[in-house]
């Protein structure tokens, strides 16, 4: 790492130059990465998809679908309503992006008093409709108390995008402003300070620029724009603290080569072993095949990369031209490392280490209380803001048009297929049995088939009734239910949208020997593919992450104790931090709506704060063991390495909590909860634990801490004195 620091301060103008070409080159490309993003992320290849896919194909059943929803005031005539909704089909003539259109006056129930709405169906999916939607609202147009608004899975889609997209420059506009002050007030000057904003710029930039060329293999989620850029500034800022803060401290008593070479070896070596945590942790999200968390690995690896690939080349490629000028424009003192209060604090938390340590503990034991009431749920139309048209449009659709008791009634299409002609008398009697078999479980309310349609409840009168009754009368229940030899029909439980136990019956009848090949689809059998995915590849992931973090912690340090200390911890503060989020969003607390808690949250809170929060562990432990190295006492090393990281461990911490915290202030629920869970496990990991409980028990442990370490390198501290 040294020869690799003398090589950067010698090469400082080739690198600067090259940094220049890559900013330019991928930033023209970052621009472009919104128009290559689409859907929530939560596809997966599994019997939904294959269902979904007979569905469209044998039976007709389209793609994706367009809802436009009429509204009058009370004032406006019965007959100027109906001429707005005619007119504005007539103009939709000149719409030929349609596969079909139905019009309230075509189907009995779309049109109720002051409301109607009609449908738009496409062979398109959702997320490819982007140009259509746009054409589509150019002949949409609201007269004096009359209005129509469109909505639907497609509109939700693009919505989506738009949302986060604004979420994305608020969360900015709050953060980064904050993040300088903080930054001014860790560093005393405004060079020093606003070298780690232009880092963590470089690095979303040239990430999104990258990111965007994975979207020719890949289906990239709109997500994509928050968690880069959550990520991506947080650990960027981190990385330009540790170096420039241990820049300035070579500086002061060294020429410029040397506190390069010795910046880039002590804090240049910390940036790779915390990048290395990141990275792994963030790696763990490979297992689960779902669009949503292979973007994030994705997208979050690239940005770890080029962000400790940044700190390493960039900044000390700037700071070896800046020199002794990196604390010029200076607003602030500095003050003296021994009399600052961190010195004093880090006393105070070694002369009371018991104390200290159970009190921490106890604060992050009762933080587990909520955790066992968490109820997760896959982001919908809910993660909209309430605000949003299309989310209005939906709730008025759903409140005006489907009944009450149905609302939350969810239905789950099953396609059986036979050996041979459907209408052989053996299939279709096996295919009676089926359907028989699951009316009589108890979680279900009723079955949609040719049966219930037609009242006949006996297999041979039903089958005699298809093959050789009223053509007129049979001809629409074979076109909905009859494919070849296949044969559809619906079952509604009596449970709600997001049950447990609805995706427990969908699981269970999926998996039963029914005599037939049965294909299981609609939101509830997704659900739960998306659930099942999740609960069976999340724990090898998180094996990975801790085993590999294990290795990284004890090859870093030569220490046994200290990486199963911090793995334990982490898992202890992300504990307390994912009761904290159930308090505040599931409880309603801080004058939040009650709402569950995105499925996505725990996974990655998890992966992303367990390897970011080894940032600190890496920050501190380092600073740490060169004390030690240099005294053999493990008290004053702790002490020492306490005092000259706390200000900048807690400075990171700071703007980390503010970068990922302003997307509290964002509209998208999942983004909003996961912005809060991370920023609350950061404070809680770098106040507790890493000010508080680590160097507790660093003391209780004394030299056990290094065992390890301390048997190779006994002979050498023995030699070394320790200071006066």
């Amino acid at each position: 790492m040294k020869k690799f620091g003398l090589y950067i301060y010698q090469k400082r103008k080739l690198i600067l130059g090259l940094w220049i070409a890559i900013i330019i080159f991928f930033g023209f490309f970052a621009l472009q990465l919104p128009s290559v993003l689409s859907g929530n992320g939560f596809e997966f290849k599994g019997d939904y998809s294959e269902t979904r896919r007979i569905l469209e194909q044998d039976f007709g059943q389209p793609k994706s679908s367009i809802i436009l929803v009429f509204e009058k005031e009370k004032q406006i005539s019965e007959e100027k309503f109906h001429d707005f909704i005619q007119n504005t089909f007539d103009k939709l003539r000149n719409f030929d992006g349609q596969h079909k259109v139905t019009t309230p006056f075509e189907r009995d129930g779309m049109l109720k008093g002051n409301y109607a709405y009609g449908l738009l169906t496409f062979n398109k999916k959702a997320e490819s409709l982007g140009n259509e939607i746009d054409e589509l609202k150019k002949f949409l147009n609201n007269k004096n108390g009359l209005k129509v608004t469109i909505t639907g899975e497609p509109i939700i889609v693009q919505d989506l995008n738009t949302a986060s997209q604004e979420d994305l420059a608020k969360a900015e506009m709050i953060g980064l402003p904050i993040a300088l002050i903080v930054l001014i007030l860790a560093f005393g000057g405004l060079v020093a300070a606003s070298l780690p904003l232009v880092i963590g710029v470089v690095s979303i930039l040239t990430t999104m620029g990258a990111v965007y060329f994975f979207s020719y293999g890949a289906d990239l989620t709109i997500f994509i724009l928050n968690i880069v850029p959550m990520i991506g500034l947080a650990l960027s800022i981190d990385f330009a603290l540790l170096l420039i803060n241990r820049f300035k401290e070579e500086i002061d008593t060294k020429p410029i080569q040397e506190a390069i070479e010795i910046t880039v070896e002590t804090a240049g070596r910390s940036i790779i072993f915390s990048g290395l945590c990141v990275f792994i942790g963030l790696s763990g999200l490979w297992f689960i095949k779902i669009d949503i968390f292979q973007n994030v690995a994705l997208g979050g690896m690239t940005v770890v990369f080029l962000s400790a690939l940044c700190a390493l080349t960039f900044l000390p490629a700037i700071l070896s031209i800046l020199g002794k000028k990196v604390n010029k424009l200076s607003l602030l003192p500095v003050t003296d490392k021994q009399t600052s209060l961190w010195y004093k604090f880090a006393k105070f938390v070694m002369r009371r280490p018991v104390l200290m340590s159970i009190t921490a503990l106890a604060i992050l034991l009762s933080g587990l209380i909520p955790v066992k009431q968490m109820v997760l749920t896959i982001p919908g139309t809910d993660s909209l803001p309430a605000k949003y048209p299309s989310r209005v449009a939906l709730e008025t659709f759903k409140h005006q048009f489907i009944a009450k008791e149905k609302r939350d009634e969810k239905k789950v299409t099953i396609v059986l297929t036979t050996n041979g002609k459907i209408f052989e008398k053996n299939n279709f009697n096996k295919i009676g049995q089926v359907i028989n078999r699951i009316e009589e479980d108890p979680l279900v309310n009723t079955v949609n088939s040719p049966f219930s349609v037609t009242g006949i409840n006996d297999s041979d009168q039903l089958l005699q009734f298809l093959t050789n009754g009223d053509k007129s009368k049979v001809a629409p229940i074979i076109d909905y239910f009859i494919k070849d030899n296949k044969m559809l029909f619906e079952v509604y439980l009596k449970t709600s949208e997001h049950s447990s136990k609805a995706r427990a019956w969908v699981e269970k009848w999926s998996t039963k020997d029914l005599g037939l090949k049965a294909f299981f689809g609609g939101s509830i059998k997704f659900e739960q593919e998306i659930f099942t995915e999740i609960y069976k590849k999340a724990p090898y992931g998180l094996l990975l992450i801790v085993i590999s973090t294990l290795v990284i912690l004890m090859a870093a340090f030569r220490s046994i104790l200290i990486p199963i200390k911090a793995i334990l911890m982490n898992i202890l503060s992300l504990g307390c931090t994912f009761g904290i989020v159930v308090w505040i969003f599931q409880q309603g607390h801080l004058g939040m709506t009650p709402a569950n808690i995105a499925l996505i949250l725990p996974v990655f809170v998890f992966t992303l704060v367990f390897g970011l929060s080894m940032d600190y562990e890496v920050f501190l432990i380092s600073r740490i063991q060169e004390f030690y190295l240099e005294t053999g006492n493990n008290s004053e090393a702790t002490i020492y390495g306490l005092t000259y990281t706390s200000k900048i461990i807690t400075s990171a911490a700071a703007i980390m909590i503010v970068v990922t915290g302003a997307f509290a202030f964002t509209g998208v629920m999942p983004i909003k909860q996961l912005g809060v869970g991370i920023a609350t496990a950061i404070f809680i990991d770098a106040t507790l634990v890493r000010m508080v409980l680590v160097p507790a028990l660093m003391k209780l442990l004394g030299d056990w801490n290094w065992w390890f370490f301390g048997i190779k390198n006994k002979n050498q501290l023995e030699k070394r004195k320790k200071p006066a």
